[in-house]
């Protein structure tokens, strides 16, 4: 029988023990080459707010003395399940010292998707109009919606539900139930110009001959990626006006807007 000393069995067991460590290793270098880990991939970004600033301004002096001017603000956000619009608007105009334009507008709305295209929500809207005699008009519109269209360049919803309005035209103050039906399309013909168009129908729950009803047509050209000229076309109809005022209010605003 063959004897191994002590010393030469430790050196023995070492050297076997680092050889299988370094086979050991060489087989895991070839397992992750042939199967290399997934690139890491930069986290989603997160929705940011986007808010447009515009404003308008048109004077004429000589034959005529006019001025009109207009500010408006509107900021949206959108999540994957939720909506934001908020908006304030304001105009204002004189002919040769006196007023014939003072109005202003406030707008909010929040929408729920339940799908990718059905939603629910509210919209809230705040008007007064010195000229038309509107110290103040708030309707609240519960709603149910529905994406038509929901493509990158092209959008189409229309939205239903009942109304609540609150006004005070003149000396006389009411409020009354409605409902409402509205829609919305807006289409980008590229990253530098875009249409849209909104309208809403309020008739009173009791009495259908009266009515409120809301139109926008708008287009948008960028002038930069932040700087771009815009046209807006508002048409505003109540069916009973204030005492001594027309139903129809129409507005074209030209100016130049400011994106965030």
């Amino acid at each position: 029988m063959i004897s191994i000393p002590p010393t030469n069995m430790n050196l023995f067991s070492t050297t076997f023990a680092r050889l299988l460590t370094l086979a050991a290793g060489v087989l895991a270098f070839a397992a992750a080459a042939q199967n290399p880990a997934p690139p890491l991939t930069a986290p989603a970004p997160q929705p940011q707010w986007e808010t447009l600033a515009s404003a308008g301004l048109t004077l004429t002096k000589g034959n005529s003395d006019t001025m009109l001017a207009n500010l408006g603000v509107t900021t949206s956000k959108k999540w994957t399940a939720n909506e934001i619009n908020l908006g304030a608007s304001m105009t204002y105009g004189e002919v040769s010292g006196v007023q014939n334009v003072n109005n202003y507008n406030g707008n909010a709305q929040y929408n729920r998707l339940f799908s990718e295209r059905f939603y629910g929500g509210l919209k809230l809207n705040a008007t007064k109009d010195d000229i038309a005699n509107i110290d103040y008009r708030f309707t609240l519109s519960p709603l149910l919606g529905y994406y038509f269209v929901k493509e990158p360049a092209t959008q189409f919803s229309m939205e239903a539900g009942p109304s609540y309005i609150v006004e005070k035209l003149g000396a006389i103050s009411r409020s009354y139930a409605g409902l409402r039906i509205g829609e919305r399309f807006e289409h980008k013909f590229n990253d530098r110009a875009k249409l849209w168009q909104t309208a809403e129908f309020i008739p009173q729950v009791d009495r259908f001959s009266q009515y409120l009803a809301n139109f926008e047509l708008g287009v948008d050209s960028a002038i930069t990626q932040q700087v771009s000229l815009r046209a807006v076309i508002q048409d505003n109809y109540n069916s009973q006006p204030a005492v001594g005022r027309k139903a129809n209010d129409l507005r074209l605003i030209t100016g130049i807007a400011y994106k965030f």
